[in-house]
Order: structure tokens, then sequence, then C-alpha cells
């Protein structure tokens, strides 16, 4: 167990990376299986207020604990969880292609690799920074794998490109910001405190090269089964009776 009381691949961890996968995949039944438009979009409002409330909540308690400065350099959605949590909300709420390419893209390979592997945690399980963290990280997995499996939303080869080309457009931003808060948003200034990530071996500034050609194979891995199975159309939620039927996504 480290000092900060979390225990990588620990009971609690390992409970948490079980119920990213099952989730999605029951929440998606539920609403496959109703079939009613009401439905999926009563379970997509709910997961979008569980990412927003967790976000707001937790950027609240920050700002109270540590003051505006310290927070501004370190709390600003600016990491690319940060905004994934926020294009995911968006994508349930709005059922938007492009929020969706971007969730799906960010949210699979940054989250899930933050779920598997994270970063430093203050304390473990049962505190408050415990929960906060998954909620985020694993909210997003299951956020964006709903979005796929429960309302029938599906990335593209030309939605792979565009989010990689935003990453890179984002990341030049934020390392301008890095400069004049002397700060270290999406961990381009050094690496991560605490994490056991694998992707962080090489040193500075060599890390942020390899973890870009990193991220666009990932991008084409989580792109892969979706490729496989394109053959197959997704079954898209029905209205209700009482509903005008809409656009998919």
């Amino acid at each position: 167990m480290n000092p900060s009381g979390f225990q990588t691949f620990g009971t609690p961890h390992l409970v948490v990376m079980g119920l990213t996968l099952v989730l999605p995949f029951v929440l998606s039944g539920i609403a496959r299986k109703t079939g009613d438009r009401r439905t999926a979009k009563a379970i997509a409002y709910l997961l979008a207020a569980m990412l927003l409330v967790n976000d707001i909540t937790a950027g609240g308690y920050r700002l109270l604990q540590s003051g505006p400065d310290y927070f501004i350099r370190n709390y600003l959605p600016l990491h690319v969880c940060g905004v994934a949590n926020l294009v995911t909300a968006a994508t349930l709420i709005f059922r938007s292609r492009r929020t969706y390419e971007i969730a799906y893209f960010w949210g699979l390979v940054g989250s899930a690799n933050a779920v598997i592997t994270p970063g430093a945690i203050e304390t473990g399980f049962p505190s408050w920074r415990f929960f906060q963290y998954f909620i985020i990280h694993s909210g997003i997995v299951v956020g964006v794998l709903y979005a796929t499996w429960g309302l029938g939303m599906r990335p593209t080869p030309g939605g792979l490109f565009r989010a990689f080309v935003a990453l890179n457009v984002f990341a030049v931003v934020v390392g301008i910001i890095n400069l004049f808060l002397e700060s270290n948003y999406m961990y381009l200034s050094r690496p991560p405190w605490g994490t056991v990530s694998p992707f962080f071996f090489a040193p500075w500034p060599w890390y942020i090269f390899i973890l870009d050609v990193l991220a666009l194979a990932m991008f084409f891995a989580v792109y892969l089964p979706v490729h496989l199975s394109r053959g197959r159309a997704p079954r898209q939620v029905r209205p209700s009776s009482r509903s005008v039927q809409e656009k998919p996504g």
C-alpha cells in the first residue's frame, strides 16, 4: 500500500474496475430491452448529472480548500479527462456526434488508463477523494460506452482523426497556458506525481511525443471493434408513442 492509503489493484480498485465494465452493459441492456426513447434518455440524463454534479462539487470543495490561485494553477478542466468529462455529459444530454467523437476517443483512451493505473489519490476507500476520482474517470467510460451501446452512437474514421487533431491543438493551447500559470495541465511540464502508469518511462519532454504516438495507436485500437462490427447496424431505441421521431445522434 502506498503512503496515500490507496492500493493499486487492491480489492476496492478491482471492484471499481469491474463496475466500470458491468454498469454500461446493464444500463444499455435496460435501454435496449425496453426500446423506449424516454427510458434511454432518462438513463443518459442521470449519467450526465452524476458527472456534472461530481465535477461541480469537487471544484467547489477544492476552491474553498486551496484558494483561487492554487485552484487556477491545478484544478481547471484542462486535463484530457477534465474535458472528456464535460463532453461526455454533453453527449449524453444532446447526443451530438461532434462531442461524441471527443468523448469516445479521449474518454476511452485517457479515462480508461486513469481507472487502471490511477494517479495520486490522497486517500483510499472509502474517502471522498476515492469516490470523486473514480466517479469522474469510471463515469466517463460508463457514459461513453452507454452512448455507444445504449443510444446506438458510433465513432467514424473521420471522427478518429478529428479527435486526434483536436487533442494536439488542445495540447498546444494548454502548453501556452502552462507557461503563463506555471502549471502542469496535461502533464506537459513534468510527469504526474505518484502515477504507476507505464507511459511516462521516458524523460521530459520526450515522453510527450511518445504519448502522442501512443494516443493515435490507442485511438485506432478502440475504434477497431467498431470497424469489425460495422456490418451490423446499431439498434436505435424507438420513440414512445407520444413522441416525435428524432434523427439519430
